[in-house]
């Protein structure tokens, strides 16, 4: 698959560029800034520009796939992690790219139980949310607990909602994501990881199907 990966350069969108240039798919970077493209490139994808606040649909030519990690680290919570993230999601449907895989993170569904500082955050990911599950889109909600940058594990669990807050590296969120693009079980499926026992595929091929 050639594969768009919205937020590439930030800390999880990386390691998923650095997994798939080293798998059989094709990687396209997408970045809002001309200055990364080179060290995007350099670890082995297309680089595009393009900006969630602008028009995007020439990064979706030719794309099977997209991964959205991008985010905007609470600076423009509605601009980027809710409306930019729909304007990918819209943009996919015109342009018949079916398979959308979503960061998320743990509490997008119920905001009030997140720390009260996120909740601005984690509203604006749920609205995200929400928009990709009633698209057409064959789409995977993945909603990682608290990032890392401890070293990978390559060991994760999976529930619809933990009972417990957590936490997972953000290597290990990367390497979910990419995993998960290739799994039809996902497909339709909302679901949070944390760190834990059981090796990342089979964690999730062991997610029932929708």
């Amino acid at each position: 698959m050639n594969v768009l990966v919205a937020g590439a350069h930030g800390s999880v969108g990386q390691h998923i560029v650095s997994l798939l240039a080293q798998s059989e798919h094709e990687v396209r970077a997408m970045v809002r800034d001309e200055s990364q493209v080179a060290e995007l490139e350099a670890l082995g994808a297309e680089g595009v520009v393009a900006d969630l606040k602008g028009d995007v649909s020439h990064a979706l030519t030719d794309c099977d796939a997209i991964i959205f990690a991008a985010g905007s680290s609470g600076s423009d919570v509605e601009g980027v992690d809710r409306d930019g993230a729909i304007k990918l999601i819209e943009a996919a449907e015109r342009q018949g790219v079916k398979r959308f895989v979503m960061l998320s993170s743990m509490g997008a569904g119920e905001p009030e139980r997140g720390p009260e500082a996120l909740g601005p955050y984690l509203k604006a990911k749920g609205e995200a949310d929400k928009s990709l599950q009633a698209s057409a889109l064959d789409y995977t909600i993945i909603r990682p607990g608290r990032l890392t940058d401890d070293a990978a594990t390559d060991e994760i669990k999976v529930a619809r909602q933990f009972d417990e807050w957590g936490s997972i590296t953000r290597e290990d969120v990367a390497k979910a994501l990419v995993v998960a693009l290739e799994l039809p079980n996902t497909y339709g499926q909302t679901f949070e990881i944390l760190e834990g026992d059981t090796p990342i595929r089979a964690a999730l091929e062991a997610v029932p199907s929708a």
